[in-house]
């Protein structure tokens, strides 16, 4: 049975938060939990897709094959965040495979079950619209710190998010694969060093994969007046 802080998690996501709470009851008592190791498959590309997930502890990369037989990491999700929504409630087959990329513990929601509740009621379908409208969101913030940012002021951001709206100081955990992070944020993994290093300048000591951050408003301040 899923952990009571797992529960929370789930119930805090953007996809779930917004539900009337009978819904939200029936979700978590149909879901499917499950513990990933790290580098477990939760699926592969093409595969038709049938459960909407929500990551609810460690990380999970979205990634494609290129051409060449390189990885090309899509996209990384971590406590709280869903993901699937769009083809699993079309039938589509998934366009990215999806890899536990830390051990992790993920929440499926099977597709059946939101079909007959957005059936029943309107807004669950308003739910999983703002969910999916997120993810596109993230898209095109991504494109814009490709374009607009320096590497290190990507990785910067970065830390902020994770740091989820502290303030002062604080320590924040990343995925130990540096390999990983590069990947999410379009850099190669010596261009994360140099960024890593230039953060020390305001505050920022990496300890394996832990950021320890002396202040979250002089980091934020960087970013900002470096835009």
């Amino acid at each position: 049975m899923p952990h009571e802080i797992h529960k929370a998690i789930a119930r805090n996501s953007l996809l779930m938060r917004s539900l009337p709470e009978q819904h939200v009851d029936l979700l978590v008592t149909k879901a499917i939990w499950r513990h990933y190791d790290r580098g477990e498959t939760l699926f592969l590309q093409d595969e038709e897709a049938t459960a909407i997930h929500i990551v609810l502890d460690g990380w999970v990369k979205l990634y494609r094959m290129t051409p060449s037989g390189s990885e090309a990491v899509v996209s990384v999700f971590t406590r709280g965040e869903s993901f699937g929504e769009a083809v699993a409630l079309r039938n589509m087959p998934y366009p990215v495979s999806g890899e536990s990329a830390t051990p992790s513990e993920v929440m499926h929601i099977p597709s059946s079950v939101l079909i007959d509740l957005i059936k029943r009621d309107a807004e669950v379908g308003l739910s999983i619209l703002s969910s999916t409208f997120n993810h596109l969101h993230s898209l095109v913030a991504q494109l814009e710190q490709l374009k607009a940012q320096t590497g290190a002021q990507r990785v910067a951001e970065f830390l902020l998010d994770l740091s989820r709206g502290e303030t002062g100081g604080c320590t924040v955990t990343m995925p130990y694969d540096k390999v990983l992070i590069a990947g999410k944020l379009g850099m190669k993994p010596e261009s994360l060093s140099r960024a890593f290093s230039r953060l020390k300048q305001v505050g920022v000591t990496i300890e394996k994969n832990h950021a320890l951050i002396k202040d979250i408003n002089v980091l934020r301040a960087y970013v900002e007046d470096e835009a």
